[in-house]
């Protein structure tokens, strides 16, 4: 095996609470692997264009409890082309680079893939709020953004039961509804829209309204996950027509995104932080790290991304049995 002595890392796509967690887990774990350690900032644009910074353990000194990342992120069209991924090859090879780590989503494990045909070692860390990366049961930030838009919810219910309203309260999650069903099974909701499952909305949202009332009930909560098919101010707008019950939409956007990590986010973080760098120390690229019966393991990366992940539909059976 050859001795692996220096490796970068960078955070690509969309930033997540935790990042910064994972980065200081990477850097931390190769110094104490007796490697050099160099983050590259602004993703894949910053590979392409050399924009690295060598990295020690003060570096990465009170960054844990951050949320985004402090290596800046960046969509990069050019990275996606051949000449783009060879220039960044080049700069790899430029900054002496034996390794690399990759945090990110599915968009940034392609490119990772890209790199290690090429000959780079590279292992993904999954890192979005979305947690529709398929090859792992969670990806770091989503607990954190689930308690973020839960705060929110909690907070919307107040003006709801205040004005007897009904709350369509808009999350994020891209096409998938991991995050909407998550955040509302804990929130009580009344009911879930997601992409994943289609809803009947007179049946199951505007019937429980009529049902509700005739039990007492004077405020209702409905989460909507942003890539469901229908757009939320019209199912809204047929709400209000339908039962006759002011109802009004949120939409809680990149709110979702920041805010400090939770525990939970942090130790997954060091967990696959430190995963990455032991496979890379070995030898071994073309991985993603992933969570797997809360045990850390790791895939090729060609093989995660052709599998399959599906909303948790015990899940959605509890969510609909008990919102009342």
């Amino acid at each position: 095996m050859n001795k692996v002595k220096k490796i970068g890392v960078l955070t690509s796509g969309g930033d997540s609470p935790g990042m910064n967690a994972a980065i200081r887990a990477v850097v931390r774990s190769a110094i104490d692997f007796e490697m050099d350690i160099v983050g590259i900032r602004r993703g894949y644009n910053g590979l392409i264009n050399g924009d690295a910074v060598v990295l020690d353990s003060r570096s990465v000194s009170d960054i844990i409890q951050r949320g985004g990342t402090f290596l800046y992120t960046a969509r990069c069209m050019e990275f996606m082309n051949p000449e783009g991924r060879q220039l960044g090859l080049e700069m790899a090879q430029k900054l002496g680079l034996d390794g690399l780590v990759v945090i990110g989503g599915d968009g940034s494990f392609r490119g990772a893939e890209k790199l290690s045909e090429l000959g780079m070692p590279t292992v993904g860390i999954p890192g979005t709020i979305d947690n529709d990366i398929v090859c792992t049961e969670y990806s770091i930030g989503f607990d954190t953004a689930c308690n973020i838009a839960l705060e929110a919810v909690d907070r919307l219910r107040d003006t709801a039961l205040s004005h007897e309203k009904c709350s369509l309260i808009e999350v994020m999650g891209r096409y998938a509804g991991h995050l909407a069903l998550q955040v509302g099974v804990a929130a009580g909701a009344t009911a879930v829209l997601v992409p994943e499952k289609v809803s009947d909305i007179e049946k199951d949202i505007c019937e429980k309204i009529r049902e509700g009332r005739s039990s007492g009930k004077t405020h209702y909560i409905v989460i909507v996950a942003e890539g469901y098919k229908d757009k939320i101010d019209d199912i809204a707008k047929l709400i209000e027509t339908q039962t006759d019950i002011s109802t009004r939409v949120t939409v809680l956007g990149h709110i979702q995104r920041g805010g400090s990590p939770t525990v939970m986010d942090r130790v997954i973080a060091a967990r696959m932080g430190y995963r990455a760098v032991d496979l890379l120390r070995k030898g071994i690229g073309n991985r993603i790290v992933a969570i797997k019966n809360n045990e850390v393991v790791d895939y090729n990366i060609n093989e995660a991304l052709c599998m399959k992940k599906s909303i948790d539909l015990e899940l959605c059976e509890i969510c609909k049995s008990i919102a009342k």
